[in-house]
């Protein structure tokens, strides 16, 4: 009489027990989804971020290529203005030389005008020094003479040295022959034709080694020669000036010039 109840209680403790192992697997499937769920979330965010870090290393090659084209950019203007700063620095070298050339020349043309005023004004004997060079005064070829140093003071270099030259070639033998070789030199140094005007520099000292304008006519030989870039002949001329003629004004310019050249 008490087996059926008994038999009613195994079969429902049964089926509790296999309802409770199908509650428990669905349980663990759950978990196992939600894990996989979290896994797959990180590999993609993981993914995102390398994604990133490669986007961010590709722009940084692009922001130093453009950087290492800038630096070379300026490396360029740099180099440029090194160059236009060097041309600068030589023209106003070469303005600078120039402007002491015509310094010299303005004084010497100042002397000769005060000369021509104090013979003019009977101070000076017509037949004395003329302040060119210590020759006497010529006679009918001075105008001619005089004609060609205007030009010079009117710094008309090329006609100077026409006007010289045919006066050396017509009157070879003038008190003022000297003095036009001087001043023809003067006139091609002016125009930077160096040899020509060493040429008639060292014809005068040839000529007249006494002259008063010997010393400066050395001088204007050195001068010369430096800007031949021929610095070794600069030097022994310089030299030789120092020597032949020490107590002139031209010797300690040549001093000075050879403590540069040294």
């Amino acid at each position: 009489m008490s087996f059926p109840p008994l038999r009613a209680l195994v079969l429902a403790l049964a089926c509790l027990g296999a309802a409770q192992g199908a509650q428990a697997q669905l349980f663990g499937d759950d978990q196992a989804r939600q894990a996989i769920l979290d896994l797959r979330q990180r590999f993609d965010q993981a993914v995102a971020a390398q994604n990133r870090l490669v986007e961010e290393n590709t722009q940084l090659r692009r922001s130093m290529l453009d950087l290492q084209q800038q630096i070379e950019l300026l490396r360029g203007d740099m180099a440029r203005a090194r160059g236009q700063e060097e041309l600068l620095t030589r023209d106003v070298a070469e303005l600078k030389k120039a402007q002491t050339a015509q310094q010299t020349l303005d004084e010497r043309v100042r002397k000769l005008e005060a000369d021509a005023a104090a013979r003019a004004s009977g101070l000076i004997d017509p037949l004395a020094s003329t302040g060119l060079g210590g020759e006497a005064a010529a006679g009918s070829e001075k105008p001619e003479f005089d004609a060609a140093l205007g030009l010079f003071r009117a710094g008309d270099f090329k006609g100077a040295q026409t006007g010289f030259a045919g006066f050396v070639k017509r009157y070879p033998r003038s008190g003022l022959a000297p003095s036009a070789l001087f001043w023809l030199g003067n006139a091609q140094y002016a125009t930077r034709d160096y040899k020509e005007a060493i040429t008639n520099f060292r014809s005068l000292l040839t000529a007249v080694p006494n002259h008063a304008r010997a010393p400066e006519a050395m001088l204007s030989i050195a001068n010369c020669q430096v800007e031949l870039k021929d610095t070794r002949a600069a030097r022994t001329t310089l030299e030789s000036l120092v020597k032949t003629y020490p107590e002139s004004e031209a010797a300690g310019v040549g001093r000075e010039r050879l403590a540069r050249l040294k």
